[in-house]
């Protein structure tokens, strides 16, 4: 059996064309047309991917994707009518990990559902201990974990991805083309600023004060990197000098 898809949407013909198309490619489709009865079904069935629409019934989806990122990190695709740069930063904002406005092209969902999938079902090659400790941080690579000074950090797999890639290089540069193509896939449809609110978040995160951040750092002009504790102390004491 296929991939299990949620799709959350008001418009009923909607639904009926999407589960048709995504069938057509092995996925199993459920689907809902409120907040309420989508919740019912998160908690009682596990799923690769949800898609649901901003405006719905009884309330506004973005709450919705706010819900079920408290308690999941299943990967979510936001769709919404309005055109507004504002409403697809909050939707990023609010845990989604893409977005499309309507009216979209079948297959351009089909293309980022497929990047989307892929991305999260990588399989990550085994290291020493399944884990790695890094000055605070534990990451769990095979787990897709991560602790700080014992607490567990809950991350989306896109935030995961971003720390992963960036504290496996430190000291590294990546340009936010970078971060897009090697997180985000070559197939992704958005703007560079998906990377800036993911690395706002994965900062509010994992640093004690995001506005002054000690591990993911800003390269103006350029793009970001992370540093550690060793080299961070370095760079204060030469500042110092």
């Amino acid at each position: 059996m296929g991939m299990k898809i949620m799709v959350v949407d008001r418009d009923k013909s909607l639904i009926k064309a999407l589960k048709y198309s995504l069938e057509k490619d092995n996925y199993q489709v459920d689907s809902a047309f409120t907040i309420k009865k989508a919740i019912e079904k998160v908690k009682r069935r596990d799923y690769e991917l949800i898609i649901l629409e901003i405006l719905l019934p009884d309330g506004n989806g973005l709450n919705l994707c706010q819900t079920i990122r408290k308690q999941s990190q299943v990967p979510i695709i936001v769709l919404t009518e309005k055109k507004e740069d504002i409403s697809k930063i909050l939707a990023l904002e609010y845990g989604a990990d893409d977005y499309v406005t309507k009216p979209f092209n079948i297959l351009e969902l089909k293309a980022r559902i497929k990047a989307i999938l892929r991305r999260v079902n990588v399989v990550i090659p085994q290291v020493d201990n399944q884990s790695i400790k890094i000055d605070d941080f534990v990451i769990n690579a095979l787990g897709r974990k991560l602790t700080v000074n014992g607490e567990d950090i809950i991350l989306t797999g896109k935030e995961f991805d971003l720390f992963y890639i960036l504290v496996s290089n430190p000291g590294k540069v990546f340009t936010r083309e970078e971060l897009l193509e090697n997180i985000w896939g070559c197939e992704y449809f958005g703007d560079l600023r998906t990377v800036d609110v993911h690395i706002r978040r994965l900062r509010e995160k994992i640093e004690k004060d995001p506005a002054d951040t000690k591990y993911i750092h800003t390269k103006w002009g350029a793009g970001y990197y992370f540093e550690n504790k060793k080299d961070n102390l370095n760079r204060e004491l030469k500042d110092e000098d």
